[in-house]
C-alpha cells in the first residue's frame, strides 16, 4: 500500500489533499479543452476547482485504500478543438502535468519551510502526504493503459506505427486490465503500481531534500 498503515490523524490531512488533487487534475483537462477551443466541460460545470463537480467515490476510495484512483472523466468533443488530433494529446497530458506541478510546488514548499524553521510536524505530514498523492495521480495517470491518460498521449505515436486495430485494442482491453489489477491488489495486498511510484517518490525526496 502506497501509503501504509493509516490512522485517524493522517486520514484527517489525507481527505483535504485528496479531493483538492483530484479536481485539479480534471481542472486542468476542462481549463487545456476550453483554452483549445472546446467549451464542452465548461458548460457542464465542470470547469471549476469544485470538488463535488469532480469526485468519483469509488475512483476516491480506491486512492486512499491502494495508492492510485480516479476521478470523474472530463468530456471532451474532439469536433471543437483547433487541432483536434494533436490537441486530444495536449488535454490528456493536462492531468498529470497538473499533478507534477503541486507534487513540485509542495516540495519546494517543504524545503524552504524545512530551512527557515517554521515547519510544524502536522504541517510537514500533510506536504509530504499531498507531495505523495499528486505523485501517485501523475504517474498512475501517465501510465498506457486505456482508459488512463497515457493511453490517450500516446494514441497518435501508436496508431501511426501499429495502425487505429491497436487503439481499437487498448480501448476494448484497457478497463478490463485495470480492473483485474484492482482486484488483485484488493485481494493479495501486493500494490503493482507501488512498484512504480515509490521509486519516484523516493526520486523526488533525494531531489529536493
Amino acid at each position: 500500500m502506497i501509503f501504509g498503515n493509516l490512522d485517524v490523524q493522517i486520514i484527517i490531512l489525507l481527505i483535504p489533499a485528496l479531493v483538492f488533487s483530484l479536481s485539479f487534475h480534471e481542472f486542468a483537462h476542462a481549463w487545456m479543452a476550453y483554452r483549445l477551443g472546446d467549451d464542452t466541460a465548461a458548460r457542464l460545470g465542470r470547469l471549476t476547482l469544485n470538488p463535488m463537480a469532480h469526485l468519483d467515490p469509488v475512483g476516491s476510495i480506491a486512492l486512499l485504500l491502494m495508492g492510485f484512483g480516479w476521478a470523474k472523466p472530463v468530456p471532451v468533443d474532439p469536433r471543437y478543438l483547433n487541432n483536434p488530433r494533436d490537441d486530444m494529446v495536449k488535454v490528456a497530458a493536462a492531468g498529470p502535468l497538473s499533478n507534477l506541478l503541486l507534487a513540485i510546488l509542495s516540495a519546494i514548499s517543504l524545503r524552504i519551510l524545512l530551512t527557515s524553521g517554521f515547519l510544524s510536524p502536522d504541517l510537514k505530514t500533510f506536504l509530504i502526504i499531498f507531495m505523495q498523492i499528486n505523485i501517485t495521480l501523475a504517474v498512475f495517470n501517465l501510465l498506457p493503459i486505456s482508459p488512463l491518460d497515457g493511453s490517450q498521449i500516446l494514441s497518435p505515436y501508436i496508431e501511426k506505427h501499429f495502425g487505429s486495430q491497436m487503439i481499437y485494442k487498448m480501448k476494448m482491453y484497457g478497463p478490463r486490465v485495470l480492473f483485474f489489477v484492482i482486484i488483485f491488489s484488493m485481494v493479495t495486498g501486493i500494490h503493482i503500481f507501488s512498484f512504480v511510484i515509490t521509486p519516484i517518490f523516493n526520486f523526488f525526496l533525494f531531489i529536493f531534500f
